[in-house]
């Protein structure tokens, strides 16, 4: 959905999908386990009590913090928190999704990430991640790549590109 004014327009659902050549159980291990998340994307330590109610967790990398350092942002401890909503290994997992990296984006609140994780035939699996970012408009930039020139990354597509990499490959893309 998109929302139009005078001045912005803001996408407020961003749906992502990657067809992965590798089991439903590798990309959700990918997701979930800590040693996974470090390797690819923004390398974040990933933390999940995954029962409905459980805490969701992000820690940065000792990587990812020195990158944001040298650009003058001190990182929390805890870089994202989230709640679990529906966790159904190895297919669905739903969660809310706060960042707290930087004070603005933090006073936007909680959005809703879906994954989504379908085997199909030949081997391979589509991954769809559902991004609703409803009040954080901020965030919508960050997560759909608007801001990569300005240091943010190049968010979910470039995520889901590297984790496929890796599962594929063994190596991500700056690997």
């Amino acid at each position: 959905m998109t929302t139009t004014d005078a001045t912005a327009t803001t996408v407020t659902t961003q749906v992502y999908r990657v067809y992965i050549k590798t089991s439903a159980q590798a990309i959700w291990d990918a997701i979930t386990k800590p040693e996974w998340t470090a390797r690819y994307g923004y390398t974040g330590y990933v933390d999940y009590d995954l029962r409905p109610g459980g805490a969701y967790l992000v820690r940065a990398s000792e990587e990812f913090r020195a990158g944001a350092e040298a650009r003058g942002n001190e990182l929390p401890e805890v870089i994202i928190e989230g709640e679990v909503l529906e966790a159904d290994p190895p297919h669905r997992l739903v969660t809310t999704f706060h960042m707290l990296m930087d004070p603005q984006i933090a006073s936007e609140g909680t959005t809703r990430i879906t994954h989504e994780i379908k085997e199909l035939d030949g081997g391979y699996c589509s991954l769809t991640l559902t991004h609703e970012l409803d009040g954080a408009p901020t965030l919508a930039l960050i997560v759909g790549g608007a801001l990569e020139s300005e240091g943010a990354g190049g968010g979910h597509a470039w995520v889901l590109s590297d984790l496929k990499s890796l599962l594929e490959t063994g190596t991500t893309l700056a690997g």
